[in-house]
This record gives structure tokens, sequence and C-alpha cells, in this order.
């Protein structure tokens, strides 16, 4: 099962909120419960309004759901909705219109959703204008205010997802551009050796090539050197990657604790990496990277805690996971060092000679 992330939590509050915003349909029924009270209407009519009450709460949880994930206006459910929303207002249910008006909001356009509010406010007003003047001032006043709180909640709760989903967009995005970035890097500095040296390679053997027929030994030194040019760009190459594998240990430190606090996992690193070695630096980053990505993909844990103490490292979090890549072990003990992992409160603990 998925870890949820961050973002899921967000995105959870604000549909969470947001149903409950909703709940003021609820008000529909201390409506309908006075009405029965003073008997106005039968009551089966009021138990099917009762129903029709329990039927729009239900349609209105699943708007504001599409809208997060970006999908279509859902027509047919608003519809529906408004059709409930005008059998409702026969028994006066005017609380109904606020959370139409508030399923509505997140798929037309805020001037839209305004005069459309403001419109059926004043009609709505005008209607129950029968029942006196202060009658008319406490359905005005209360469907202003609830019309207010809820198409004014929604929006809210839609444009805070939004900011927050565009926000962990742009991290994605500058990941995937480092990344990139650092591809381009290795694959230029790759060009500029692998090109130069088999472009001299080239060169050297068709001049040997050129001489095999007049003067075979002058040839066969020609071909001797190209054998010293393709030694040499081996070993730049090789150089190059061995510097392109290298990783800065405090650097490593600083990313996978940033990675672990956005999953929810707090981290505490506590280095000391000053006067460690370079091949050491090196080891101890890729251990603290593959510890780190054990715990995201193997572990359930809520705490980690990342210690570096005269070339020891220990890796221990809270969670379940104890699975260790069996390649990393085997390269840790031809270094020297060694590895352990135990079962409950997960410790991964590598000595690198120092």
């Amino acid at each position: 099962m998925r870890k949820a992330t961050r973002l899921d939590k967000v995105r959870w509050l604000m549909v969470y909120t947001t149903d409950v915003i909703f709940l003021t349909v609820g008000f529909g029924f201390v409506v309908l419960v006075a009405m029965a009270e003073q008997q106005v209407m039968p009551l089966p009519v009021l138990y099917a309004q009762g129903v029709l009450l329990v039927v729009l709460y239900a349609l209105s949880t699943r708007p504001f759901r599409i809208a997060v994930r970006g999908g279509p206006r859902p027509t047919k459910l608003l519809i529906a909705s408004g059709v409930i929303t005008l059998l409702l207002l026969g028994s006066f249910v005017f609380f109904a219109v606020p959370v139409w008006l508030a399923m509505l909001a997140p798929f037309v356009r805020r001037r839209t959703i305004v005069i459309l509010s403001a419109v059926l406010v004043v009609l709505l007003s005008a209607g129950s204008a029968l029942g006196g003047v202060e009658a008319l001032a406490v359905v005005a006043l209360s469907m202003t205010f609830l019309t207010t709180v809820m198409v004014g909640g929604v929006l809210a709760n839609l444009w805070l997802w939004r900011i927050a989903a565009e926000a962990h967009e742009g991290q994605e995005a500058t990941a995937l551009l480092a990344v990139a970035e650092e591809r381009l890097r290795f694959a230029r500095d790759l060009n500029d050796l692998v090109g130069r040296g088999l472009a001299d390679i080239t060169t050297r053997s068709g001049e040997a090539e050129d001489l095999l027929a007049t003067d075979p030994a002058l040839a066969a030194r020609e071909m001797f050197e190209v054998r010293d040019l393709a030694r040499s760009s081996l070993r730049q190459v090789r150089t190059a990657v061995q510097g392109y594998r290298a990783l800065d240990l405090d650097e490593v430190l600083a990313s996978v604790r940033a990675v672990l606090e956005a999953a929810d996992v707090r981290c505490a690193v506590d280095a000391d990496t000053s006067e460690l070695p370079p091949e050491t630096r090196t080891q101890l980053a890729s251990l603290v990277r593959a510890g780190a990505t054990n715990i995201l993909m193997h572990s359930k844990a809520q705490h980690c805690t990342i210690t570096i103490r005269n070339g020891v490292l220990e890796m221990s979090n809270d969670g379940a996971g104890s699975q260790v890549d069996d390649g990393l072990a085997t390269r840790v003990t031809v270094a020297g060092g060694s590895l352990t992992a135990d079962g409950g409160r997960f410790l991964l603990r590598v000595a690198v000679p120092s």
C-alpha cells in the first residue's frame, strides 16, 4: 500500500472541510421539524423532503472532489441537485439554495456565481415577503450569510488546494531539472573526452595505414602510439566516471533529510564529517542515500536518526521495514566495513575505515 504523501494529506483536509461546510444542509431538518409540529404539511410530504435533504447532501460531496482531480463539470449531477433544491423550496427549506450554489461554484466564473447568488437571494427574500417585514429581513440576512460562507469556503479551499498542488509540482520539476542538468553535464564531459580521443586515434591510425606499405617499422611505432592513446583515453573516461560517481556527503545528508521530511518522516542528523577522507565520504554518502531509499520503500517510519562518528554510520527508524540490498552489503564488506539490520526498530550500521 502506497504511503500517503504530504500532498495527499492536504487534499484530504480540503475535501473533508468542504464536506463539513455542506453539513449546513442539516438546518433544513430544523425547518421540517418545526413544520411538522405546526402541522403545516402532511407528514408523508415532510418525510419525503427529509429524504431529499439526505440525497442533496450525498450529492454535494461529489463536485468538489471532481474539481480537485481536475475533472470536467458534472452537469448531470448539478442539474439533479438543482431539481432537488427546487423541490425543497416547496417546503420553505431555503438552506438548500446556498448548498447548490456552493456545488456550482468550482465550475463557473467568479462573476457568474456572485451574480447568480445575489439574484437568488433577492428572489427568495421577495418570495418570503408574504410573511411580513420581519420574516423578510430574517430570510434575507440568513440567505446572504450562508451563501457567502458556503460559496466563499468552497472557493477558498479550492484555491488553497491549487496552490499546494502547484508547489508540489514545482518541487518535482526542480528535482527533475537537477537530474537532467547533471546528466547533460556528464554527457558533455564524456563527449569531450571520448570525441577528442577517438579523433586522435583515427588520425594516427590513418597515418600508420599510409606508412604500412613503405615503412612497416614506422607504421608499427605509430600503432604503438595509437595503443597508448587508447589507454590514455580509457583512463580519462574512468576518471570522469569516478568523479561523476563521487558524492558529497554533506549535500547527500541535507537532501536525504529534506526528502524524508517531505515524506512526513522526522529526521535528525548528527554527523561529524570534516576529517573523513574522500573515499570514506563517498562510501558513506552512497550508504546514506541507500538507507533513505530503504526507509521510503520498505518502512512506515515516523522518525529517523542519522549519526556519523569516526567513519561509523548509524541510521535508525521506528518503522517495520528491515530489508537491505545484498549488493550494498557486499560493497560495504569489500570496503572493510560492516552492515547489520535488526527488525523492530530498524538499525543500519556501517563502519567504514576512516
